[in-house]
Formats: C-alpha cells, sequence, structure tokens
C-alpha cells in the first residue's frame, strides 16, 4: 500500500507513532501530485516548498519530543479562496490570478495549529459561483471515478484532489452545496457544518447569508477530526457561534445508529429524479437499517419555495459583492460568472428582504415539523446520474441556469435552513459513478450525524474503494 492510501486518521497516527516522517509522507503526496494531477488539473498551484518546511519542523518537533497535534504533519490542500498571508490565493479567476493576501484565514491557523502541512491551492467554480467544476481560466476539473465526467463544484478541486488521492483532506465552501455535490460525485465525506459554526474570516465570500466552511475527507472520522480543528467562535468573525462544541472525534469514533430514527425525505428529492440516483439512495437506507436505525416518512413541506428563497438571498448577495468587478473587469469574468451576477440585480429589494425576513420563521417551522418525527433527516445529495464534463460545458447559454438548479436542487434548500448536513458515499454506484446521501439534523447536532454517519459507513466499506485513473 503506498503513503497516499492511507486515510488522513491513519496518516497521523502513522507519523505520531514513528512509523514514517512527515517529510516521507509529503514527498509521497508530491510524487502523487505530479503524477496524477495532470489527468484531474485538481491543483491551481502546488506548494512543495511551504510542505517540506513545515513537515520538516513536524519531524524535528517529534524528534524533540513533544506532543504532536491531531493533523501532525499531514498534508492538506484547500479551495483557492482560504486566504494565507503572501500565499497565491487566486479564487479560481483571473482578477485574483497573481492575489496574494496580507491575513491569514483563521481555519487555516488552526489547521497549522493542529499540526497539519499546506500543500497548494485547489481547483474552483470561479469565485465559487458554480456548482459543475467547469472554470474557464483554469479549466474545468476531472473526476478521479471517470475523468470525462464532473467533479461537482464549487469545491470541485477539493472533490478530485482528496478522491484522487493527491491530498488526505482539503477544505471547501459551501453556499449552495459546494461542498456536499463534489463530495457526493466524488465518493467523499462532506460536511455542511451549521451555519455560523465555522469562522468565515480570511475566506473569500460569495454570499454572506449562506455562506459554509467546511472539510471533504474520506471517511466519517477523517471529516470529524478536520471540523474537530476549525469549529468554534473567532472574534476575528463576530458572526460565527460562541455555541459549545461537541467531540466530533469521540463521536465518529463511537457510531451509532441503533434505534436512531431516520426519516424519508421524498416528494420534493424524487420530483424528475434519475432512477438510478433513487436505487442508490434505496441501497444506503438498507445499509442505515443494517446498522440499526428505524426509518420513518417525513413531510418536509414546501421545499420549491424553501429553493425560490435561497436564490432569492444568495443571487443579489453575490451581485453586490462582484458588482464592482462588473463594472471595472467584467470581460476579465467568465461568461457564466457574469450571467449569474447580473441576475442578482433583476431580484427587487423587496423579494430579498422578504426572503430574510421569512427565514426564522421558516426554520423554525421546519425543525419543528421534522425533527419531532424523527432525529434525523435522509435525503439524495444529488438525485441524478454524474454528468459528463462535456454536455454541462453550457457557459452562459440558453438552459444554462435550469441544469444549474438540477444539479443542486437536493442540497440548496439546507443551506438557507442553516442545518448541518453530512454528505455519504452510497454503498452502490450510479452507472459506475458514486451515488451520495446527505444526513441533515437540528442546529449544532454535528456530532449526532457524525455518530449515525459512522455506523453507516461500517456497512458500507465504501472508503476502501479506491478509484482507478
Amino acid at each position: 500500500m503506498s503513503l497516499t492510501d492511507l486515510t488522513l486518521a491513519e496518516a497521523a497516527e502513522g507519523i505520531t507513532n514513528g512509523r514514517f516522517s512527515a517529510s516521507e509522507l509529503t514527498e509521497a503526496t508530491l510524487a502523487r501530485i505530479e503524477e496524477i494531477n495532470p489527468k484531474l488539473n485538481a491543483y491551481i498551484h502546488v506548494e512543495s516548498e511551504i510542505a517540506r518546511t513545515e513537515a520538516a519542523l513536524v519531524d524535528a518537533n517529534r524528534g524533540k519530543g513533544e506532543t504532536l497535534g491531531p493533523l501532525a504533519g499531514v498534508p492538506l490542500a484547500h479551495k483557492d479562496m482560504y486566504y494565507r498571508k503572501g500565499s497565491l490565493a487566486t479564487c479560481g479567476s483571473k482578477i485574483r490570478r497573481d492575489f496574494r493576501p496580507s491575513v491569514t484565514a483563521t481555519v487555516l491557523s488552526r489547521l497549522g495549529s493542529a499540526g497539519a502541512t499546506y500543500i497548494g491551492g485547489l481547483n474552483m467554480a470561479e469565485f465559487a459561483f458554480g456548482p459543475t467544476g467547469h472554470n474557464e481560466h483554469f479549466g474545468a476539473c476531472r473526476n478521479p471515478w471517470d475523468i470525462s465526467r464532473i467533479t461537482g463544484g464549487s469545491s470541485s478541486g477539493s472533490g478530485s484532489a482528496v478522491g484522487g488521492r493527491l491530498c488526505f483532506g482539503a477544505l471547501g465552501s459551501d453556499t449552495g452545496g459546494s461542498i456536499r455535490l463534489p463530495a457526493g460525485f466524488c465518493g467523499l465525506v462532506g460536511i455542511k457544518p451549521t451555519q455560523t459554526r465555522v469562522s468565515r474570516y480570511g475566506v473569500m465570500g460569495l454570499s454572506f447569508s449562506l455562506d459554509n466552511v467546511g472539510p471533504l475527507t474520506r471517511t466519517v472520522l477523517d471529516n470529524a477530526i478536520m471540523l474537530s480543528a476549525i469549529a468554534g467562535f473567532d472574534p476575528e468573525d463576530p458572526t460565527s457561534s460562541q455555541f459549545p462544541v461537541d467531540d466530533y472525534v469521540a463521536a465518529a469514533k463511537n457510531p451509532m445508529a441503533n434505534n436512531i430514527k431516520i426519516g424519508i425525505a421524498r416528494g420534493y428529492f424524487e420530483n424528475e429524479a434519475d432512477e438510478t440516483a433513487l436505487v442508490a439512495r434505496d441501497t444506503a437506507l438498507a445499509a442505515l437499517v443494517s446498522a440499526g436505525a428505524k426509518l420513518v416518512e417525513v413531510d418536509v413541506g414546501d421545499l420549491d419555495r424553501i429553493n425560490a428563497l435561497a436564490g432569492a438571498v444568495m443571487a443579489p448577495e453575490a451581485a453586490t459583492l462582484h458588482a464592482h468587478w462588473l463594472l471595472e473587469r467584467r470581460e476579465d469574468l467568465g461568461a457564466q460568472m457574469r450571467a449569474r451576477c447580473e441576475g442578482g440585480f433583476r431580484i427587487s429589494g423587496v423579494d430579498y428582504l422578504s426572503s430574510q425576513q421569512l427565514r426564522p420563521k421558516i426554520v423554525a417551522n421546519f425543525v419543528e415539523r421534522v425533527f419531532s418525527a424523527c432525529d434525523v433527516l435522509v435525503a439524495p445529495t444529488f438525485n441524478i446520474e454524474t454528468p459528463t464534463i462535456l454536455e454541462t460545458d453550457m457557459g452562459a447559454s440558453q438552459g444554462f441556469e435550469a441544469a444549474i438548479s438540477r444539479i443542486s436542487k437536493c442540497t440548496r434548500p439546507f443551506n438557507y435552513l442553516t442545518l448541518p448536513c453530512l454528505a455519504l458515499p452510497t454503498p452502490e454506484s450510479v452507472v459506475g459513478m458514486p451515488g451520495s446521501i446527505q444526513l441533515i439534523g437540528p442546529p449544532f447536532s454535528e456530532a449526532s450525524l457524525y455518530r449515525v454517519g459512522a455506523a453507516y459507513e461500517s456497512e458500507t466499506g465504501f472508503p476502501r474503494k479506491t478509484p482507478i485513473i
């Protein structure tokens, strides 16, 4: 077995116990990137010298007998919108191709304090505004399970790199599904935490009311380790929550689904769905039952309306954030980015404010209706077969908005609802590609999702499946 086949948890344990050094792990990862990245286009830039320097420091600290952090020497790469002082952060754009920020994102500082090494910036949709993985400036990102198919977006490189074993974990961002979709399409675990659970300081924004920070990993335990390192209040981000952070790692190490009531979301998620995607979902439901869970039918209400309200929030906020680029650098924006931002100007202030004013009541009603009937809700992460890169290479041509909506249909409502969602691979593939479900819980129930997710994972064995690239 290559070192790059290890999970994040196994890699950290191996360094801590001295089975191999952080420098050896970094060199194995860099060699893997050199071999495979030309096929996947997952990285925008590789920071080999930074990684080597940080790995050498971990090895020196271990040699001095110092206590190592939970991510000691593990090479991580991140969606190229996380600011690291003095380092490149392109945001997937032509406009910021040479941008080097003067601050460091809190989440990167926290991962560094946990011992992680930084190995590069990952491909992404331009300014994080796209669910497929296309990028006019840096090229389309490719799926490690089939390079002709999309990775999902906007955290496309995060899905491709972790799925392709080019790093052990990656941060993405999720405004309408941009962690969960690439996690799902690339056969990974990805979490959109509760809104405000993780600091967004030093992270490029898209829609301040809907943006979330979270990790993509191969396993539930790996995911819990990363979220544990970054979750919690940050005085640099006054919107971050002071709600106590649970022990996510303990939850992932103590799987439990026995007698947990799993609510099945139908209706909205099954309308216009590909049958093969629903068959894959049903295999996931069977695995949950095998793990001891009890399935119950749950009425999730009018999610079409909630999906529309999410759009009425996201588009104007994105348009406002990028208005100066539209005025000053319009031709340097990709066609789809321009079209989506300009669409935000067509939503009235009344509609935007109404969507925000209704939100607390809608969230409270949804939580009461759904989680009085079940402990955890389950829904597909996507209900389509994984499209090809060619058939989704639409730019701003007619029909692109409908295609985007279909890809992100299952994920976007939960950003408006603020709820934590854990994407997990289904036991069975969908036409040879990974399928995915998402576990949804009430606010700040991430530990419960990890506990149930780990029990489910033990029934599926998916993390040990490796794409042949």
